[in-house]
């Protein structure tokens, strides 16, 4: 009886009862089921020479025609870089770089005559590129108001703290922060010279190139039919050459809204990127989009580089089902491929030498 009693008492402690007071006393112990006890059913692969041997032949004849097609699509892919930094002398524009003042009434222009040797047969991109500029880092990432941006008016008239330095000019900035201080704003213009020598422009559609989240999401502008007095008790950005409610004359892409704008907030993730500027859209099927020829690039000069080292140049690019020129996937598929395919055959070579004398001798054993 008493070694019973003791057993009972004891399994009540463990349980987590008292035998007075009556008060749980609580236990680290799982519970008693399957998952928490790990008697789940579980599956381990076996890795014998008749799995792993065909795993990699397969992967890499998959591999490698999916990365041969990948590289051939994107060297499909036209595209043309014109670069205009002007850190050469030779350059058109060596003097807008050399010369350049934020105080100039009179903005800076240069051309660049360039030859396209094939047409651009689909609807061509046009980039702006920069090099050595660092949109990753923290504190300019931070650098804005998300909320003036979608249009607060609370935050139009007292910017986040996040915008610091360039939060108040004597009036609250707008936009404020570094990101939009710091905004492309080259003017490139394309022009086509025929054989006749007329020099012809080329229209750029400058609305549809931002993403339409942003557009119609992120960003927004004050209520208010006016914009003017909408943004009439702030202050443009520091290094801006006017006001953000005069970037374009069409009220749809005016102010916060404004399509170059909503394309430069989206910070670059590398310190070479480049960005959307303009659109040439085909006419009809019957002439190309670009044909090939002479042309002339002509750039209104504002965007100073040469403090931080950079470099600027204008792309011209087509874009196939898998968007634009990127040698890299292509490659990056067959190399994996044929990695696979390399370590099949000297696995298989291996097995195929060695695999029957380690049968046969555990067979004599």
């Amino acid at each position: 009886m008493a070694a019973s009693y003791n057993a009972k008492e004891e399994d009540g402690h463990l349980s987590g009862s008292s035998g007075l007071g009556g008060t749980a006393i609580r236990t680290r112990k799982p519970d008693n089921t399957a998952f928490k006890q790990q008697r789940l059913p579980a599956w381990q692969p076996i890795l014998t020479a008749g799995t792993v041997l065909p795993a990699f032949f397969v992967i890499g004849l998959i591999f490698i025609p999916i990365g041969i097609g990948l590289f051939v699509t994107s060297n499909n892919i036209k595209e043309i870089e014109i670069e205009y930094t002007g850190t050469e002398t030779s350059s058109p524009c060596f003097n807008c770089s050399h010369n350049f003042s934020w105080n100039s009434t009179t903005p800076c222009k240069c051309v660049l005559s360039f030859f396209l040797d094939q047409p651009f047969e689909s609807n061509v991109f046009m980039y702006y590129g920069l090099s050595n500029f660092y949109q990753n880092h923290r504190r300019y990432v931070k650098s804005r108001d998300d909320s003036q941006l979608n249009g607060d008016l609370n935050s139009l008239k007292d910017p986040s703290k996040e915008c610091e330095p360039y939060r108040f000019n004597e009036k609250p900035i707008a936009p404020c922060g570094a990101i939009a201080n710091s905004m492309f704003n080259d003017t490139l213009d394309l022009f086509y010279i025929d054989p006749n020598g007329t020099k012809n422009p080329i229209p750029l559609i400058k609305k549809g190139i931002a993403w339409w989240t942003d557009k119609h999401v992120k960003f927004r502008n004050p209520a208010g039919s006016n914009l003017t007095a909408v943004f009439r008790d702030t202050a443009k950005p520091v290094n801006w050459l006017k006001p953000v409610y005069e970037l374009d004359t069409d009220s749809e892409n005016n102010g916060f809204i404004n399509e170059d704008f909503i394309v430069w907030m989206r910070t670059a993730a590398l310190p070479t990127f480049r960005k959307l500027y303009r659109i040439i859209q085909k006419k009809n099927n019957m002439t190309p989009t670009l044909p090939r020829g002479n042309y002339t690039l002509e750039v209104t000069y504002n965007y100073p580089v040469r403090s931080f080292e950079g470099r600027k140049r204008m792309i011209l690019s087509t874009i196939s089902w898998m968007g634009g020129k990127n040698p890299f996937l292509g490659i990056a598929y067959i190399t994996v491929g044929s990695i696979c395919f390399f370590l099949g055959v000297v696995l298989l070579f291996i097995h195929h030498k060695y695999g029957n004398r380690n049968n046969s001798s555990d067979i004599s054993n």
